[in-house]
């Protein structure tokens, strides 16, 4: 059985800088997926030409635009990027002067030139749940997500706030803390 080797990890965006390459319904619906998780990001998006959804998306968050070709100087100080045009040569141009810079790069509907996939999230308050099928079924992703987003209580944040504040009365070291914090948490997991 084929498995599942990606690492997840949750990115602090508003302390990186992110480039999107393309200014179409694809960067449109990138810029979506990351502001819905992350709205505070740091995104620039270089593009000849945007789309109006683009631009209002842009204008709602600071995202900055800058209306040009690609070139490699944009890369400059980026940490990761999402390469989102028409045209394959282009995007190939990217992941390539990406690989020479060590940055991570995404090509939008091609796994083979991504470092990283965009999967599925779910946020309730502190709570956030990503969901990846290895770039095989975004649809499935999408269909997890939506399992998840009803079967999450509305009010989890809540426990996870009561459970922070538990947490800092304690006394001990980690070991102790975990354990008390394990024995408290049991009951979540018994079946009724």
């Amino acid at each position: 059985m084929e498995r599942n080797n990606l690492y997840p990890i949750f990115l602090k965006t508003s302390k990186l800088s992110i480039l999107i390459v393309g200014g179409g319904n694809v960067a449109e619906e990138k810029l979506t997926f990351l502001t819905k998780s992350s709205p505070d990001a740091k995104v620039t998006i270089v593009s000849p030409d945007f789309g109006v959804g683009t631009i209002a998306l842009a204008k709602r968050h600071q995202v900055e635009l800058i209306q040009d070709r690609y070139d490699k100087k944009y890369l400059r100080g980026k940490h990761f990027v999402i390469a989102t045009t028409d045209k394959p040569e282009v995007n190939i141009e990217v992941y390539e002067d990406c690989r020479e810079m060590d940055k991570l790069v995404n090509v939008a509907d091609n796994p083979p030139y991504c470092d990283f996939y965009m999967g599925g999230i779910v946020t309730k308050g502190n709570v956030k749940v990503a969901i990846s099928t290895n770039g095989k079924s975004p649809t499935t992703a999408k269909r997890l997500r939506q399992f998840f987003e009803e079967v999450i209580p509305e009010d989890i944040n809540q426990m996870v706030l009561n459970l922070n504040a538990f947490r800092s009365t304690l006394k001990g070291d980690f070991e102790e803390k975990v354990e008390k914090m394990n024995e408290v948490t049991k009951s979540l997991l018994s079946s009724k």
